[in-house]
């Protein structure tokens, strides 16, 4: 009872339910490693008695919790209102906030009898500003507490009108110009085609940032060494300003690092060779070493330093840590014991020792950051009411940047996963490290709040994987299997309100992926602040009754309706069935082939049968692309705001981007886009592929329902 007390004190659940009439106790060692993750000895009966005691006491005393929030327009918090008459509040108020900068002071006032005409927000309450403050408590019994007090508007920008744009995986969009892989100015051409042609209103891309160096580099965009910082691989060599002007003989260097890049992407498109993030790096790492030897111009030196002020040490940290890798490799775990410390006397002089390989990253990232506006401008520009959707990732690498520059946030030891549920028996565990609930809170969600600034710069919407993980995520004890693990809460109300904030902010439409596993409440704290959810056809039906597949006037309005992620198979595979035999190849599925087609063309069929009632699919059965335009014919009659169309689907791809559950079985993360015939195709030959055209053909041109200019944001 004790263990279970002191787990719940810190947030640690000591069972969870796999299924709704199914409870499964967390073993005890599993809580207790947990819990000492979080600084918290439970090692022994007393110690578990004298933590509880601590905790207790802690508890007892505090006069309010390490982070307030106030929902602007909505009744005063409940840890305010339980204030004592006489306490005096003073707000200091947040930098950034738009409104007074002097610290606003308050007296609580003993509350009213209470009548039905009560107000709900006391009178001795005034709202600051929108922001991150600072609040301090002083009370007449002299007690002092210090706060932060996040002050967020109720909801967070919606898309001015409903609309449909494109998902893809921008390593896989190759132009004719790309050096191996999709970079920044393919994503800004696919932007400016889609919304000047089609009257798109986004385009939603992969995690774009820094990835883990390496002989192999990992290729997931899901496990990067930084979420902060883009990853330069995506820069397009030609379009930086100073490339014109390297001299001879880096010139005729360049000329021939351009001949190498097109070497490579002629094998990947031509020779059946997949995307080498790797040796595309190798070719844009000496480009941009040739680069960063031309002097910057006066103004675009004085850009440059204006970023390097607002990044701040967070970059300088990024880039050290990268300058470091280049010499002991990227797992700082290894690295010279006085070096792992970021803040250690070793790391202060390495800062100056390799000053030229630290203001070479940071000019990389600043050379990113300028891309990323540019591909955003030509977006907006274009027409698009939201522009380019980016995604963040749930979490970070170990070894990565992150991890070295804020140890102190993360919890060493412990990776977030899944449990164990009807769909994955063995649970799962994704090798990321959490944050540490309780460190973000004391020091004011301030790596949070970077975060998300620092995405959302020049993005029209965040997508943001795993959304659950705002509320709770499965921690695994390392060396223990998935199935023992435990759920961690967080404080869903102050992630979810600087979120709401900084989306604010930015004017930012916000999506959250909340497939699998959905701890009650949480799709309805998500609708409730404005955050679009992500449904997918094929598991949209009727789960409480039926069984059967939901009607298109029942599924919600406020979501992305997609007909597939890249975690699922192309809508193509997924009609034919070709995904079933692909897992059977790679020997993934866990019965018998033939049982498993059946189910599936059962399944696919009563689909098919259900659109056709609908009158979606005129031109009958047997043709496969019409299916394909049904389908879409079918999400664009969901009430969903915005409706995403997988870009391979356009032309037929057949294979999925990642197949869970694979490492080295399936090239996960390096194809190309394909067309039905699995011939790697061009950006250009998708924008004027007829198979794209003819599906395009059943979505209403955006551009004739536009009522805001094209540079207006969304509201």
């Amino acid at each position: 009872m004790g263990l279970s007390r002191l787990a719940a004190l810190h947030g640690v659940a000591t069972s969870f339910s796999p299924s709704a009439d199914v409870t499964v106790s967390v073993p005890d060692d599993t809580v207790t490693a947990v819990l000492a993750a979080l600084g918290v000895d439970a090692a022994t009966p007393a110690e578990v008695r004298r933590s509880l005691t601590a905790a207790e006491s802690a508890a007892a005393s505090r006069l309010l919790p390490p982070t307030v929030v106030a929902w602007s327009g909505e009744p005063l918090p409940a840890a305010l209102a339980a204030l004592p008459p006489g306490a005096v509040l003073t707000v200091d108020p947040d930098p950034d906030a738009d409104g007074p900068s002097a610290p606003l002071r308050m007296r609580v006032l003993p509350a009213p009898a209470p009548t039905e005409n009560t107000p709900v927000t006391p009178s001795w309450w005034t709202e600051p500003p929108l922001g991150v403050h600072r609040l301090t408590v002083r009370t007449d019994d002299r007690r002092y507490a210090t706060t932060t007090l996040v002050v967020a508007p109720d909801r967070v920008p919606q898309p001015p009108a409903r609309t449909h744009g494109f998902l893809v995986q921008l390593y896989s969009l190759l132009s004719t110009r790309s050096w191996g892989m999709g970079d920044l100015a393919d994503l800004a051409d696919l932007a400016a085609w889609a919304g000047r042609t089609l009257g798109s209103g986004f385009v939603q891309v992969n995690p774009l940032h820094a990835a883990v160096p390496g002989a192999p580099t990992d290729p997931s965009p899901y496990r990067p060494s930084s979420r902060r910082f883009p990853d330069p691989v995506h820069l397009h060599i030609e379009s930086i300003p100073e490339y014109g002007h390297v001299p001879e003989p880096g010139r005729a260097a360049l000329d021939d690092l351009r001949q190498e890049a097109a070497a490579l992407r002629e094998a990947v498109l031509n020779k059946g060779s997949l995307i080498d993030r790797d040796a595309v790096w190798e070719l844009k790492r000496q480009a941009l070493e040739l680069i960063h030897q031309v002097p910057l111009t006066p103004g675009r030196r004085a850009a440059y330093c204006d970023f390097l002020a607002a990044q701040g040490q967070a970059l300088e940290d990024h880039a050290l840590w990268c300058a470091l890798a280049e010499v002991y490799g990227p797992g700082w775990r290894t690295w010279p014991e006085g070096l792992r410390d970021p803040r250690s006397p070793q790391s202060a002089r390495a800062r100056t020792d390799l000053l030229d390989r630290v203001d070479f990253h940071c000019r990389l990232a600043w050379l990113t950051d300028t891309q990323l506006a540019t591909a955003q401008s030509a977006a907006r520009e274009s027409g698009m009411s939201v522009g380019i959707v980016h995604d963040l990732a749930v979490g970070v690498h170990p070894d990565g940047a992150d991890t070295w520059a804020q140890q102190d946030a993360f919890a060493h030891g412990m990776s977030v996963g899944a449990p164990p549920d009807a769909f994955n028996a063995h649970g799962q565990d994704w090798g990321l490290p959490p944050w540490r609930p309780d460190a973000l809170a004391a020091s004011g969600y301030a790596p949070y709040r970077r975060l998300l600034r620092g995405l959302l710069a020049h993005a029209g919407a965040l997508r943001i994987d795993h959304v659950m993980g705002l509320f709770r995520l499965w921690w695994v004890p390392e060396g223990r299997p998935p199935t023992d693990g435990a759920y961690v809460a967080q404080d869903a109300e102050a992630m979810l309100a600087v979120l709401v904030l900084e989306a604010h902010r930015a004017g930012a439409v916000v999506i959250g992926e909340d497939l699998g596993t959905v701890e009650p409440g949480v799709r309805e704290a998500l609708a409730r602040r404005g955050v679009l959810g992500t449904s997918v056809l094929w598991f949209e039906r009727d789960w409480g009754g039926t069984g059967r597949p939901l009607a298109p006037e029942k599924w919600r309005e406020g979501c992305v309706a997609t007909a597939t992620t890249h975690d699922l198979p192309s809508t193509a595979a997924r009609l034919t069935g070709e995904h079933v035999t692909l897992r059977h190849r790679l020997g993934l599925l866990g019965r018998d082939l033939e049982q498993e087609l059946a189910e599936d063309a059962a399944d696919t069929a009563e689909w098919l049968a259900y659109l056709a009632r609908l009158r979606l699919l005129p031109e009958g059965d047997g043709d496969e692309e019409a299916a394909v335009r049904a389908v879409h014919r079918f999400l664009l009659a969901t009430p969903a705001r915005m409706t995403g169309i997988w870009l391979p689907d356009t032309v037929g791809d057949r294979r999925p981007q990642n197949l869970p559950g694979t490492w080295d079985q399936y090239p996960n993360w390096r194809l190309p886009i394909a067309d039905e015939e699995g011939h790697p195709v061009t950006l250009e030959e998708i924008t004027a592929s007829p198979r794209l055209h003819r599906l395009m053909a059943v979505v209403p041109d955006g551009r004739e329902s536009r009522t805001a200019p094209p540079g207006a944001r969304p509201s």
